[in-house]
């Protein structure tokens, strides 16, 4: 497997990241139209963490690490690194060591579509962390692969310097182009949230707020007392 190292790819615009930061990733997502989710099987290593960044892709031979060494000379501050594999592995990719060498050049964490080991370890050093598993299982460094080109994790294409935004209901990724227009969405979704938070603190149902009894009805569902229901059945 031959491969590519591509330096110096177009990054979204720090402010709109650390806009980003400030929701959720069910928030954005929803906010985007319900896209950008990496899917359910990539889960956080620690709970109660969300970061954002931008990312930095890895494609590599399943059971080989030699192109994470390679794409963390391309990790700066801001940065998220981002991994897959040209076909499923579970093996353990990424462990405190590499953790380390990102943390020193001021990458704010990891999504990993492989395994991850040493999680101890790097939920005591504050290193932010999602994986589709964890183990033990040790890799080689054999097989070229490539940094920073256009990857796949479950049908959603991550491109270098798209925003990667990650928390314990999963990770989302926002186009670049679409990081500043994403952010002013979420924040107007969060504001029409927090009234129904409020509506709902005061009693209100979302039967009424969102005139649901009106799709009841029209999806032919009505209301029958116990007594009514009972005498109904055969």
């Amino acid at each position: 497997m031959s491969g590519v190292i591509v330096t110096n790819p177009p990054k979204a615009d720090a402010k709109d990241v650390e806009a980003l930061a400030g929701f959720g990733v069910a928030t954005v997502s929803e906010a985007m139209g319900r896209t950008g989710l990496l899917g359910p099987d990539i889960r956080p290593i620690q709970q109660g963490v969300r970061v954002a960044g931008t990312a930095v892709t890895v494609l590599s031979w399943p059971g080989d690490n030699l192109m994470i060494h390679a794409a963390v000379e391309q990790c700066g501050a801001g940065d998220l690194l981002v991994v897959t594999t040209t076909s499923p592995s579970t093996d353990g990719m990424f462990g405190e060591l590499f953790a380390t060498a990102l943390h020193r050049r001021g990458a704010r964490g990891l999504v990993i579509n492989a395994g991850i080991r040493d999680t101890q370890e790097l939920r005591e050093m504050g290193f932010a962390a999602w994986a589709r598993a964890v183990c033990a299982q040790g890799t080689v460094k054999a097989t070229g692969g490539s940094v920073n080109v256009p990857v796949a994790i479950d049908g959603q294409v991550v491109r270098p310097g798209d925003v990667i935004l990650a928390d314990d209901d999963g990770v989302v990724v926002v186009p670049r182009e679409r990081a500043r227009e994403t952010a002013e969405k979420s924040e107007a979704r969060e504001a029409k949230e927090a009234a129904s938070r409020a509506a709902f603190l005061d009693g209100q149902l979302g039967l009424d707020r969102y005139g649901l009894r009106e799709k009841l009805s029209q999806l032919g569902v009505e209301y029958r007392t116990f007594e009514e229901y009972e005498g109904e059945r055969p």
